[in-house]
């Protein structure tokens, strides 16, 4: 009899601890690896501030190092959710491209041109391909800085390999880079529309086209259903008009946005991802507001 009941204690013991383990196991479906791809505009909402003009100067040469001068808001939000929900969501952000070698633009060409025209397992100027980020993030959100709205007239002829920034070759350039994009069935993409302009810092043609190219990404690029998703950036800092609005503003020739703004939209930034992640993207609108 009593080797009967050390019997079933050694089965309930293994029992219980098969348990255990598949509970482990659930736990780590909930971990997500995510990066954030940006320049200036992009720090400002991920720190939820204007940051300094040290925490700028160091942020393009180490980000790691600009996180120890100040709590960024969008980690914060992460860590939290992760302490209430059970989750292991790991967001990390990188300057992309950097300043050297590449250069300082992370325009629709220039997207094309490290990822689809450079594509591989290889870096392309010391920036990371598709190929490669793929392996250790399974959400990547990227963007373009305000500059992008500076569109200038077509030209006779669309080049999709031309730096020029004009309707016909953002639009040849966005169609190859969404068919990149979804050859990556199981990463999730957050693609922001553009950062706007202030009033001040470019002329009402550009800014109609500019209105023109965003739209044409909410209402005919963008398709339903698939692994890429938007944050509709242009519209919270138009609100339907042509310019960053004055209040949105760092003054009215900077087109970085200010602090309050940038406090207020990281927690819909934050909704968004949470929504792709959890939901693929149905629970909240592409500004981040939960339906």
């Amino acid at each position: 009899m009593t080797d009967m009941k050390s019997r079933y204690l050694v089965y309930l013991l293994i029992i219980t601890t098969f348990a255990l383990f598949s509970c482990n196991d659930n736990e780590k479906k909930s971990e997500m690896n995510i990066i954030f791809l940006h320049h200036s505009t992009g720090g400002v909402i991920w720190q939820g501030e204007k940051p300094s003009l040290v925490t700028r100067a160091v942020r393009k040469i180490s980000p790691g190092l600009a996180e120890t001068l100040g709590q960024a808001k969008l980690p914060i939000l992460f860590k939290e959710y992760n302490q209430e929900h059970n989750r292991n969501y790991n967001i990390t952000q990188k300057i992309f491209p950097k300043a050297s070698p590449y250069g300082w633009h992370n325009y629709p060409f220039d997207y094309y041109n490290i990822w689809v025209k450079n594509s591989g397992n290889l870096h392309y100027m010391e920036e990371p391909t598709l190929e490669i980020l793929t392996k250790d993030y399974q959400v990547i959100i990227f963007k373009h800085c305000f500059p992008v709205g500076r569109i200038q007239a077509d030209n006779d002829t669309a080049d999709i390999d031309s730096d020029l920034k004009s309707l016909s070759n953002y639009k040849l350039q966005y169609n190859a880079l969404r068919d990149k994009l979804l050859s990556f069935s199981d990463t999730k993409f957050i693609v922001w529309t553009g950062a706007a302009l202030a009033k001040g810092a470019t002329t009402e043609d550009e800014a109609i086209r500019a209105r023109e190219f965003f739209t044409w990404v909410r209402e005919e690029w963008d398709m339903p259903g698939d692994n890429i998703h938007l944050w509709d950036f242009y519209e919270l800092e138009t609100e339907g008009g042509l310019y960053l609005k004055d209040e949105y503003s760092t003054s009215p020739t900077d087109s970085h946005p200010n602090s309050k703004f940038a406090s207020r939209v990281a927690g819909m930034l934050f909704n968004r991802i949470i929504d792709v992640i959890e939901t693929n993207g149905t629970d909240t609108d592409i500004t981040g507001v939960k339906k």
